[in-house]
């Protein structure tokens, strides 16, 4: 039986996004605490992933960005083995007053809270930066080989993705969490990012949209999924994009390596 894309489906409930916004709240008043020394709990974070772009279903994990003062970078980037490191040790220290029960762990580029509900959240500190275009992207702590600083702008794809949700009047986003639905439903042990599936998306619906009540013009059912997998089969070569996938907005790369078999696998089922 053939998955199309739902309208409309995938709502959070209330409950769950209440629950989501407390330990928001509660999270980001621990590291401004500790990293800026005041009590706010909106100040300086921001959701992002999934929940950011308006993609995420009620299994998918939330991350958070958490702004670090600058002066961290500059205290610990030369003094410092593995900074990156360092920091997330920080930011781990400061979630342990609040949930000293959960497990909370650095992992490679982020702190993980794992709640014994289920709930994840993954957190990102990352420090402000503005280039001389006045384009604003920040810097985060990579703990491998030694540490190194990547950039994100996370910012730049919201915007994207918001507004690419409005022309196509909810389209983008139903389909970015339908084939998340069917990705942990129907194939849970491979691996497919949030990220690869809404850049993805992105690109390879064009100008397809939901048509407004009483629209003339309906195609018949099933064609717009055609389009998705018909785009997947010609950028795809030997397991692997034939080109570089790139985030909305802000135009960055996407890692799709381990990826490309899932959407595959995901797209032929919206289908058959």
């Amino acid at each position: 039986m053939s998955l199309y894309v739902p309208t409309d489906g995938y709502v959070i409930p209330a409950a769950t996004r209440s629950l989501i916004s407390d330990r928001y709240h509660t999270l980001t008043k621990a590291i401004n605490r500790e990293l800026w020394n005041q009590t706010s709990d909106s100040a300086h974070s921001f959701y992002v992933g999934s929940y950011g772009r308006g993609t995420a279903i009620n299994t998918s994990d939330l991350d958070i960005l958490v702004e670090v003062p600058s002066n961290f970078y500059v205290q610990y980037s030369y003094t410092t083995y593995n900074p990156q490191s360092r920091l997330l040790q920080v930011v781990k220290n400061a979630l342990l007053t609040s949930w000293p029960k959960s497990d909370i762990r650095g992992d490679g580029q982020v702190v993980v809270v794992d709640f014994s509900d289920g709930m994840k959240f993954e957190v990102l500190p990352a420090i402000h930066q503005t280039d001389p275009w006045g384009r604003v992207t920040y810097k985060y702590p990579d703990t491998h080989m030694g540490g190194n600083w990547k950039s994100t702008n996370p910012k730049a794809e919201q915007d994207a993705m918001r507004e690419k949700n409005r022309t196509s009047n909810g389209l983008l986003f139903d389909t970015c969490k339908h084939i998340r639905f069917i990705r942990d439903n129907n194939y849970s042990s491979y691996h497919l990012s949030g990220i690869v599936i809404d850049s993805f998306v992105y690109v390879a619906m064009g100008n397809w949209r939901h048509f407004n009540s009483g629209e003339g013009g309906v195609a018949p059912a099933g064609s717009y999924e055609e389009v998705l997998l018909k785009y997947w089969n010609d950028a795809t070569w030997n397991g692997r994009y034939a080109f570089q996938l790139k985030a909305p907005g802000s135009g960055m790369d996407v890692d799709t390596s381990g990826d490309v078999e899932c959407l595959g696998k995901v797209l032929k089922k919206m289908v058959d």
